[in-house]
């Protein structure tokens, strides 16, 4: 079975390791805010995990142009329906980012952030539409995660077929 190249399964589970710190860093942060704990060097971090998330993201979308990936095992609609997972990743990883930029842009964290001043920060993001979009899109982006993982789990254990192999670096069998 075909695997995908090197730097796509890098940047994969890269990305994947990004993003599960940014959203502990994330939830974090909102707690922090309403206490008045927040710091913005976590905004900062919180942000480049992002923008690193966005990049690569980009990358993986270059690689995949530039050096293919397997072929799928079939044309039933369940393969359909990953295929359609997997655009839907790639477009939540996008949208993602870009909604934390705006939202940063848009809303005081951007005078705190300029300013240095911590006292800045907003309790609560009122008034910020792209906030509320990022943090439904975070919410999306859980589920269809947890759907991959679930498709990934089964081909593993129920049907046995190595479709994991292909995001490993280790050469197969």
């Amino acid at each position: 079975m075909k695997q995908y190249s090197k730097r796509m399964v890098i940047a994969h589970w890269l990305t994947l390791a990004l993003l599960v710190v940014a959203w502990f860093l994330g939830d974090a942060l909102d707690e922090a805010r309403h206490a008045g704990d927040a710091t913005l060097v976590a905004y900062i971090i919180h942000a480049l995990l992002g923008d690193a998330v966005l990049l690569l993201t980009v990358l993986r979308l270059y690689f995949r142009r530039k050096d293919g990936t397997p072929a799928p095992l079939g044309t039933s609609t369940m393969d359909k329906i990953a295929t359609g997972i997997h655009h839907l990743l790639y477009t939540l990883l996008i949208m993602i980012p870009l909604s934390g930029l705006i939202t940063v842009f848009s809303s005081p964290i951007w005078k705190a952030l300029s300013a240095w001043d911590v006292t800045q920060l907003p309790k609560k993001f009122v008034g910020v539409p792209a906030h509320e979009v990022h943090g439904v899109l975070v919410s999306v982006l859980i589920v269809i995660v947890v759907v991959h993982i679930l498709g990934a789990i089964k081909h593993q254990f129920v049907l046995k077929d190595g479709l994991m192999s292909r995001m490993s670096l280790r050469k197969p069998d």
